[in-house]
Parts: structure tokens; C-alpha cells; sequence
């Protein structure tokens, strides 16, 4: 895993961090990790959006594309032996 150092940061701000920390039982080195992932998480819409393409991607057929019953009916139709 990587490591990230971040210069000059206010000593007001540092003490905010370690006191919303504390607060929470974590630690500083904790705290930061979970505020910087959360930063970070793809929000709902972008996951919905994500998905989507997934399903796009996977879909059976495109929308103009006819059925397989589609198919079949128009087959049975057109065929001589079926009537």
C-alpha cells in the first residue's frame, strides 16, 4: 500500500482531525483514511450510471431488434409446412 504525507497543514486543522478522531475512538491515522475514501466513493447516481452501462453491455438484444417469439411467429408464417 502506498503512503501519503501531506505538507504544511494548519496546526488549527490537525487539532480539529485528532479531536473529530478522538471522538470517534479512531485514530488520526484512521480517521483521515476513512475521510479520504469517502472523498473518493463513486456517489449513487455514478454507480446507477455505471450499472447501466453494465446492463447495456449484457443486454440480449439492442431495442430494434425483434424477439425470438418475434422470430419464431414471423417463420411460421412465411413457411409453407406450418399451414
Amino acid at each position: 500500500m502506498g503512503e501519503l504525507v501531506i505538507h504544511n497543514m494548519d496546526n488549527e486543522i490537525i487539532e480539529r482531525l485528532k479531536t473529530k478522531a478522538a471522538g470517534q475512538r479512531q485514530s488520526l491515522e484512521q480517521a483521515l483514511r476513512e475521510i479520504l475514501i469517502g472523498a473518493v466513493r463513486p456517489s449513487k447516481a455514478e454507480l446507477a450510471s455505471e450499472a447501466d452501462a453494465i446492463c447495456k453491455l449484457f443486454s440480449p438484444s439492442p431495442p430494434d431488434m425483434p424477439s425470438a417469439a418475434q422470430w419464431i411467429r414471423e417463420d411460421r408464417d412465411n413457411n409453407e409446412s406450418y399451414r
